[in-house]
């Protein structure tokens, strides 16, 4: 009969440094100052301490839970349910293909599944060189732009297989990428400071990031009595060279 280990329990988390928990302390009074009750900072919080690392370590948790008041457990909770924040150290480049139901039949499929052969890694995993993480996500809200590739929350629209290859290559080798639309890529650290609510501070970067584009915009278009520039369904009894059909179904 073989010994069964039950394991040891798990030693609190450690500290950050005191230089480096001080900073974030200084930030993270910025961010609690926004909210009636400081609770509700945890997500822009955990985004915080997930740009200190590059993902939601225990000591990202245990720092969280200490300047809101909360439990272990309850941040824990949070930081397990979103997908956005990292468990494991990733890469500077968060490369997401949509898999969700249009981009998958317009050719997400075939983009994820070629990538993860491209770039010989698979789900949530980590090139070597540590530059780029492979993950499927689920719908970004992009569906008129199918298939759409993001990079740390930027968007690539109507992408191909060529075409993703040909932008992860540009990303392993240092070179620079642009986002169809939107703010110029940063590393996924920037990212996340992003997200927890500080400003881009890169010049340019604000006046850079742009609304819905003309494909999101033709249903309104249309709501408002504009006519779009090229019909969006033919017009009943004129299917596409097919003059049999002229005249009704």
């Amino acid at each position: 009969m073989t010994d069964v280990s039950l394991g040891m329990p798990q030693l609190p988390a450690p500290d950050y440094p005191a230089e480096v928990r001080e900073r974030l302390a200084a930030d993270a009074a910025q961010v609690i100052a926004r909210y009636p009750d400081s609770r509700s900072a945890l997500l822009p919080l955990l985004h915080l301490v997930q740009s200190e690392e590059g993902h939601v370590t225990r000591t990202g948790m245990r720092f969280c839970a200490e300047t809101l008041g909360l439990t272990t457990a309850e941040v824990t909770a949070v930081a397990t349910f979103y997908t956005m924040y990292r468990r494991k150290p990733s890469g500077e480049y968060q490369v997401g293909v949509c898999t969700n139901t249009l981009c998958a039949v317009m050719g997400g499929d075939a983009i994820f599944d070629e990538l993860k052969e491209h770039l010989g890694v698979g789900n949530n995993e980590t090139t070597p060189d540590g530059k780029v993480t492979l993950e499927h996500i689920e719908c970004n809200a992009a569906c008129d732009y199918a298939p759409v590739v993001m990079v740390n929350w930027e968007f690539f629209d109507n992408q191909t297989p060529e075409s993703a290859k040909a932008m992860v290559d540009d990303l392993l080798a240092g070179r620079q990428v642009v986002p169809t639309r939107g703010a110029p890529l940063c590393t996924y650290k920037e990212t996340a400071r992003i997200l927890a609510g500080f400003p881009d501070e890169r010049e340019g970067a604000v006046e850079a990031g742009g609304g819905a584009g003309p494909a999101s915009l033709i249903g309104l278009r249309i709501a408002r009595g504009e006519s779009p520039h090229t019909p969006i369904v033919h017009p009943r009894g004129e299917a596409r060279g097919d003059a049999d059909t002229e005249g009704g179904e």
